[in-house]
């Protein structure tokens, strides 16, 4: 673990190798582990099945390659997307329709079977649109 360095934000970043994704890789025999995974495991407790382990940015860290396992926190896959503040955090957060400003409540919002919430106002015009085409499809058939 010669390659964790202490960052001035209180990071413990990893020098060594890292994947595409900027997460430190460390190798053991002929298996490959994450840094911040390893360091949590080791200093910490196993990670419970069915979370992750997200770098908590309330915490001060800013960076995948952080091993430090204070600034480790086991949280479920949607949370962990959540709190990075991407375009999945940007689609929970919203509550409003962003096509037709409609609001996200219980009346208009559908959710898909895979989870994901649809503006219903938008998929019945969405319906619309296809329906002629389809009719097109079957006469030219």
């Amino acid at each position: 673990f010669r390659q964790l360095v202490i960052d001035p934000s209180g990071c413990l970043l990893w020098t060594g190798k890292t994947d595409r994704r900027g997460y430190g890789r460390i190798s053991f025999g002929k298996r490959h582990y994450p840094v911040h995974c390893l360091m949590y495991e080791l200093f910490v407790e196993p990670v419970p099945e069915g979370l992750e382990l997200d770098h908590v940015k309330a915490r001060g860290c800013h960076h995948r390659n952080c091993g430090s396992p204070a600034h480790l926190e086991p949280v479920t896959s949607l949370e962990n997307k959540i709190r990075a503040q991407g375009f999945i955090a940007a689609q929970v957060a919203a509550t409003h329709c962003g096509t037709c400003d409609l609001p996200y409540d219980e009346e208009n919002t559908y959710w898909t079977p895979g989870g994901r919430r649809d503006c219903r106002n938008c998929r019945r015009e969405a319906d619309r649109r296809r329906e002629p085409r389809k009719r097109d499809r079957r006469r030219a058939a």
